[in-house]
């Protein structure tokens, strides 16, 4: 079952779903209008392979950054990793389904299929898909949208895994021992 604004905002008040920081305005119909933080790392074009088993340097693949007031531009095509402004917690009796809001999409930017598991708390890393053209984003727009979905019974294993608790964007966790901004939390 999908979660309407009702029972959104009464799962808040009782501190069943974390949201920090909290503002009202992202509470929408059936969802949370995310708004977005200020790291942000665009994939570098390499040609070196990618080993998961002996993954190298995380800065040979990615360039981490902090968006000033002149916000992220998207390059066409490119593949970009953001995070949100808000931290969630969310309950084991609840997921989260991220869809991109309507109106980026109709820029041609394009987000992942992505499921926040039950049990969560952190910020979320979302990659983002360049549009034909460049497209700026300003940090603190409402750029995703986050339906919860009730599960019918609450998980037996709640999220425990390598992002809980993660603030700003994460990279894979194979690059857990690499250092400098964005490679380690």
């Amino acid at each position: 079952m999908i979660l309407s604004d009702y029972e959104i905002m009464t799962l808040l008040r009782a501190g069943e779903l974390r949201i920090e920081p909290f503002d009202s305005m992202i509470v929408r119909e059936n969802g949370l209008d995310l708004r977005l933080g200020r790291e942000y790392c665009v994939f570098k074009n390499t040609g070196r392979i990618l080993d998961p088993r002996s993954p190298g340097s995380a800065e040979e693949y990615y360039d981490c950054r902090v968006a000033g007031e002149e916000g992220i531009v998207i390059p066409p095509g490119s593949h970009v990793l953001l995070h949100t402004l808000e931290y969630i917690g969310l309950p084991s009796y609840l997921a989260g389904l991220v869809n991109l809001r309507s109106t980026w999409a109709r820029t041609g930017i394009y987000v992942p299929a992505t499921v926040v598991d039950a049990g969560f708390e952190g910020q979320l890393t979302i990659e983002v898909i360049g549009s034909s053209f460049p497209v700026r984003l300003y940090p603190q727009d409402r750029f995703l949208h986050l339906v919860l979905v009730r599960l019918g019974v609450p998980t037996m294993k709640p999220y425990k895994g390598s992002y809980l608790g993660q603030r700003g964007v994460r990279l894979p966790k194979f690059f857990s021992n690499a250092s400098g901004f964005g490679f380690s939390r």
